[in-house]
């Protein structure tokens, strides 16, 4: 329990550098603007890349940064390009998924193992059970009729999402870029 605590409180103090709140926000803006870019396959499935830069968020600046970054991501994209009604439960969702990356993956040595844990914790969480309960109260359909497809879904997205992750990340490392926490990937 001490060790979670440490994670949020060294998350915390992260905002208190500059450093990092350019690095939040142009995260942040990344996040967004991949947030236009998706494909509504149905009413209830679409298809995102957003959550790139909202995983690069919670690895680089843990839990804390990250569900900040998740929230304002969802919040603003509504702002921009409102596509229905706002419903607070997916950005509750966002929040969560930030906060699930930052936990797994902040000040932890990158590795294949724990970016598939990470995304698969999220996807099974938050993907699957969690957005899918949103969709049931948004929409009053039974919460098993929608399941099926959603998981469907996320079975085939789950690994094209590990490995653009990792390969971001990888290429990231290579970069070299000064004060970029990225630099120990392991496979």
């Amino acid at each position: 329990m001490k060790k979670i605590k440490t994670l949020f409180t060294d998350s915390f103090h992260e905002l208190r550098d500059l450093k990092t709140l350019a690095a939040s926000a142009m995260l942040l803006a990344i996040a967004v603007v991949l947030g236009f870019y998706r494909l509504q396959l149905t009413e209830y499935l679409r298809i995102g890349f957003d959550f790139i830069a909202k995983e690069l968020t919670g690895m680089l600046f843990g839990p804390a940064v990250g569900c900040v970054v998740g929230g304002l991501s969802d919040i603003i994209a509504y702002i921009m390009k409102p596509v229905g009604g706002f419903f607070p439960g997916f950005t509750v969702s966002t929040m969560l998924a930030g906060t699930i990356y930052g936990m797994m993956l902040y000040k932890r040595p990158v590795s294949l193992a724990r970016i598939i844990a990470a995304n698969t914790t999220v996807t099974i969480v938050v993907n699957l059970i969690l957005n899918t309960y949103w969709l049931t109260v948004l929409y009053g359909d039974a919460f098993l009729a929608l399941l099926p497809a959603r998981a469907f879904k996320q079975m085939i997205m789950l690994p094209i999402e590990i490995v653009l992750y990792y390969t971001a990340v990888k290429m990231l490392a290579k970069a070299n870029l000064p004060g970029l926490a990225v630099n120990k990937v392991r496979r």
